[in-house]
Protein backbone atom coordinates (compact mmCIF):
# COMPACT_ATOMS: atom_id res chain seq x y z
CA UNK A 1 0.00 0.00 0.00
CA UNK A 2 1.68 3.28 -1.11
CA UNK A 3 2.26 5.81 1.69
CA UNK A 4 1.25 9.35 0.77
CA UNK A 5 1.77 12.59 2.68
CA UNK A 6 -0.78 15.36 2.07
CA UNK A 7 0.48 18.86 2.96
CA UNK A 8 -2.27 21.49 2.86
CA UNK A 9 -3.35 24.18 5.32
CA UNK A 10 -7.04 23.97 4.29
CA UNK A 11 -8.78 21.57 6.71
CA UNK A 12 -11.61 20.83 4.27
CA UNK A 13 -9.31 20.02 1.34
CA UNK A 14 -7.06 17.92 3.57
CA UNK A 15 -9.97 15.87 4.91
CA UNK A 16 -11.51 15.39 1.47
CA UNK A 17 -8.24 14.24 -0.07
CA UNK A 18 -7.44 11.97 2.85
CA UNK A 19 -10.79 10.19 2.52
CA UNK A 20 -10.72 10.00 -1.29
CA UNK A 21 -7.15 8.75 -1.55
CA UNK A 22 -7.69 6.33 1.31
CA UNK A 23 -10.57 4.78 -0.64
CA UNK A 24 -8.21 4.43 -3.62
CA UNK A 25 -5.85 2.25 -1.63
CA UNK A 26 -3.34 4.79 -0.31
CA UNK A 27 -2.10 4.92 3.25
CA UNK A 28 -2.44 8.64 3.97
CA UNK A 29 -0.76 10.95 6.47
CA UNK A 30 -1.44 14.68 6.68
CA UNK A 31 0.34 17.88 7.65
CA UNK A 32 -1.31 21.28 8.07
CA UNK A 33 1.78 23.40 7.39
CA UNK A 34 5.33 23.24 6.15
CA UNK A 35 6.92 22.76 9.55
CA UNK A 36 4.74 19.73 10.30
CA UNK A 37 5.51 18.35 6.85
CA UNK A 38 9.27 18.58 7.38
CA UNK A 39 8.95 16.93 10.79
CA UNK A 40 6.96 14.03 9.33
CA UNK A 41 9.31 13.65 6.35
CA UNK A 42 12.37 13.58 8.62
CA UNK A 43 10.71 11.10 10.96
CA UNK A 44 9.70 8.82 8.07
CA UNK A 45 13.25 8.85 6.68
CA UNK A 46 14.64 7.85 10.06
CA UNK A 47 12.21 4.90 10.09
CA UNK A 48 13.44 3.77 6.67
CA UNK A 49 10.90 1.19 5.58
CA UNK A 50 8.04 3.51 6.59
CA UNK A 51 9.18 6.43 4.40
CA UNK A 52 6.67 8.13 2.10
CA UNK A 53 6.21 6.95 -1.48
CA UNK A 54 4.66 10.24 -2.65
CA UNK A 55 4.21 13.77 -1.30
CA UNK A 56 1.20 15.89 -2.29
CA UNK A 57 2.39 19.41 -1.52
CA UNK A 58 0.45 22.68 -1.50
CA UNK A 59 2.57 25.57 -2.70
CA UNK A 60 1.08 28.29 -0.48
CA UNK A 61 1.53 27.31 3.16
CA UNK A 62 1.76 29.48 6.29
CA UNK A 63 5.21 29.87 7.82
CA UNK A 64 7.45 27.40 5.99
CA UNK A 65 6.19 27.49 2.39
CA UNK A 66 5.74 24.67 -0.09
CA UNK A 67 8.89 25.59 -2.00
CA UNK A 68 10.93 25.35 1.19
CA UNK A 69 9.45 21.93 1.94
CA UNK A 70 10.28 20.86 -1.60
CA UNK A 71 13.90 22.04 -1.20
CA UNK A 72 14.21 20.26 2.14
CA UNK A 73 12.94 16.97 0.77
CA UNK A 74 15.12 17.13 -2.32
CA UNK A 75 18.25 17.79 -0.25
CA UNK A 76 17.75 14.57 1.69
CA UNK A 77 15.79 12.44 -0.79
CA UNK A 78 16.08 12.92 -4.56
CA UNK A 79 13.72 10.10 -5.49
CA UNK A 80 10.38 10.46 -3.67
CA UNK A 81 7.89 11.93 -6.17
CA UNK A 82 6.44 15.34 -5.32
CA UNK A 83 3.09 16.45 -6.76
CA UNK A 84 2.80 20.18 -6.16
CA UNK A 85 -0.70 21.69 -6.06
CA UNK A 86 -1.55 25.38 -6.09
CA UNK A 87 -4.16 27.93 -7.09
CA UNK A 88 -1.31 29.84 -8.75
CA UNK A 89 -1.19 28.82 -12.38
CA UNK A 90 1.30 31.16 -14.02
CA UNK A 91 4.11 29.67 -16.08
CA UNK A 92 6.64 31.20 -13.66
CA UNK A 93 5.09 29.36 -10.70
CA UNK A 94 5.03 26.07 -12.58
CA UNK A 95 8.62 26.37 -13.79
CA UNK A 96 9.90 27.39 -10.35
CA UNK A 97 8.19 24.42 -8.68
CA UNK A 98 9.54 21.99 -11.27
CA UNK A 99 13.04 23.43 -11.15
CA UNK A 100 13.15 23.02 -7.38
CA UNK A 101 12.41 19.33 -7.75
CA UNK A 102 8.65 18.82 -8.03
CA UNK A 103 7.76 16.00 -10.42
CA UNK A 104 4.32 17.30 -11.36
CA UNK A 105 2.23 20.44 -10.86
CA UNK A 106 -1.56 20.48 -10.54
CA UNK A 107 -3.63 23.67 -10.47
CA UNK A 108 -6.53 24.08 -8.03
CA UNK A 109 -9.40 23.39 -8.36
CA UNK A 110 -8.85 19.90 -9.74
CA UNK A 111 -10.93 16.75 -10.09
CA UNK A 112 -10.28 13.80 -7.80
CA UNK A 113 -10.05 11.41 -10.75
CA UNK A 114 -7.27 13.50 -12.30
CA UNK A 115 -5.46 13.71 -8.96
CA UNK A 116 -5.58 9.93 -8.46
CA UNK A 117 -4.40 9.35 -12.04
CA UNK A 118 -1.44 11.69 -11.57
CA UNK A 119 -0.51 10.08 -8.25
CA UNK A 120 -0.52 6.63 -9.82
CA UNK A 121 1.47 7.84 -12.82
CA UNK A 122 4.15 9.32 -10.55
CA UNK A 123 4.35 6.11 -8.53
CA UNK A 124 4.74 4.06 -11.73
CA UNK A 125 7.48 6.36 -12.98
CA UNK A 126 9.25 6.18 -9.63
CA UNK A 127 9.13 2.38 -9.65
CA UNK A 128 10.47 2.26 -13.20
CA UNK A 129 13.42 4.42 -12.14
CA UNK A 130 14.17 2.06 -9.27
CA UNK A 131 13.99 -0.93 -11.63
CA UNK A 132 16.27 0.72 -14.21
CA UNK A 133 18.97 1.32 -11.66
CA UNK A 134 19.81 -1.58 -9.35
CA UNK A 135 21.02 -0.55 -5.91
CA UNK A 136 24.65 0.51 -6.04
CA UNK A 137 24.84 0.83 -9.82
CA UNK A 138 27.14 3.54 -11.19
CA UNK A 139 27.06 4.66 -14.84
CA UNK A 140 30.31 5.91 -16.40
CA UNK A 141 30.78 7.83 -19.62
CA UNK A 142 34.19 9.34 -20.28
CA UNK A 143 35.04 11.64 -17.39
CA UNK A 144 31.43 11.62 -16.11
CA UNK A 145 29.95 9.27 -13.51
CA UNK A 146 26.28 9.04 -12.51
CA UNK A 147 25.30 7.74 -9.06
CA UNK A 148 21.50 7.12 -9.20
CA UNK A 149 21.25 6.10 -5.54
CA UNK A 150 22.73 9.43 -4.51
CA UNK A 151 21.19 11.66 -7.18
CA UNK A 152 24.75 12.74 -7.97
CA UNK A 153 26.99 13.34 -10.99
CA UNK A 154 30.76 13.75 -10.91
CA UNK A 155 33.28 14.95 -13.50
CA UNK A 156 36.78 13.62 -13.05
CA UNK A 157 35.78 12.60 -9.54
CA UNK A 158 34.50 16.05 -8.53
CA UNK A 159 30.82 16.54 -7.74
CA UNK A 160 28.87 18.64 -10.24
CA UNK A 161 26.16 20.83 -8.68
CA UNK A 162 23.00 20.27 -10.74
CA UNK A 163 19.41 21.37 -10.35
CA UNK A 164 16.83 18.53 -10.26
CA UNK A 165 15.91 19.04 -13.92
CA UNK A 166 19.55 19.25 -14.99
CA UNK A 167 20.20 15.99 -13.19
CA UNK A 168 17.23 14.29 -14.86
CA UNK A 169 18.46 15.44 -18.25
CA UNK A 170 21.92 13.99 -17.60
CA UNK A 171 20.38 10.78 -16.24
CA UNK A 172 18.21 10.42 -19.33
CA UNK A 173 21.09 11.12 -21.71
CA UNK A 174 23.39 8.65 -19.97
CA UNK A 175 20.68 6.00 -20.13
CA UNK A 176 20.38 6.54 -23.87
CA UNK A 177 23.81 7.36 -25.31
CA UNK A 178 24.16 7.80 -29.05
CA UNK A 179 20.49 8.37 -29.81
CA UNK A 180 19.27 11.70 -31.19
CA UNK A 181 16.41 13.29 -29.23
CA UNK A 182 14.27 16.19 -30.41
CA UNK A 183 13.49 19.01 -28.01
CA UNK A 184 9.86 17.88 -27.76
CA UNK A 185 10.95 14.32 -26.96
CA UNK A 186 13.20 15.61 -24.19
CA UNK A 187 10.33 17.65 -22.79
CA UNK A 188 8.11 14.54 -22.73
CA UNK A 189 10.78 12.40 -21.10
CA UNK A 190 12.16 14.87 -18.55
CA UNK A 191 9.43 17.43 -17.85
CA UNK A 192 6.50 15.12 -18.64
CA UNK A 193 3.76 15.07 -21.25
CA UNK A 194 1.42 17.19 -19.11
CA UNK A 195 3.59 20.29 -19.23
CA UNK A 196 3.40 23.08 -21.75
CA UNK A 197 7.11 23.91 -21.86
CA UNK A 198 8.67 26.06 -24.56
CA UNK A 199 11.39 24.24 -26.49
CA UNK A 200 13.70 27.14 -25.64
CA UNK A 201 13.62 25.82 -22.06
CA UNK A 202 15.46 22.72 -23.30
CA UNK A 203 18.09 24.83 -25.04
CA UNK A 204 18.66 26.87 -21.88
CA UNK A 205 19.12 23.73 -19.77
CA UNK A 206 21.50 22.25 -22.34
CA UNK A 207 23.57 25.42 -22.24
CA UNK A 208 23.71 25.29 -18.43
CA UNK A 209 24.70 21.63 -18.52
CA UNK A 210 27.48 22.24 -21.00
CA UNK A 211 28.90 24.95 -18.75
CA UNK A 212 29.01 22.43 -15.89
CA UNK A 213 29.97 19.21 -17.70
CA UNK A 214 32.15 20.20 -20.63
CA UNK A 215 35.81 21.14 -20.55
CA UNK A 216 35.07 23.58 -23.38
CA UNK A 217 31.31 24.41 -23.50
CA UNK A 218 31.67 25.99 -26.94
CA UNK A 219 33.08 22.71 -28.30
CA UNK A 220 31.14 20.08 -26.34
CA UNK A 221 32.21 16.45 -26.21
CA UNK A 222 29.25 15.01 -24.29
CA UNK A 223 26.03 16.81 -25.28
CA UNK A 224 26.15 17.33 -29.02
CA UNK A 225 23.82 19.37 -31.20
CA UNK A 226 22.42 17.55 -34.24
CA UNK A 227 21.41 20.44 -36.44
CA UNK A 228 17.78 20.32 -37.52
CA UNK A 229 16.96 17.43 -35.15
CA UNK A 230 17.96 18.02 -31.55
CA UNK A 231 20.61 16.68 -29.21
CA UNK A 232 22.67 13.54 -28.75
CA UNK A 233 24.75 12.35 -25.83
CA UNK A 234 27.97 11.18 -27.44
Amino acid sequence: MPRLLIVDDDDGIRTTLEEALGQEGFEVACAADGRQAIQQIDASQRQGSASFDLVLLDLMLPGVGGLDVCRHLRCSDPHTPILMVSARDTETDRVLGLELGADDYLVKPFGLRELVARCRALLRRSQQTIERFPVGQIIHHGDLSLYPDEFRVTREGEKVNLSPKEYRLVEFFMQNPGRVWSRNQLIDQVWGTDYVVDTKTVDVHIRWLREKLEVNPSAPEHILTVRGFGYRFG
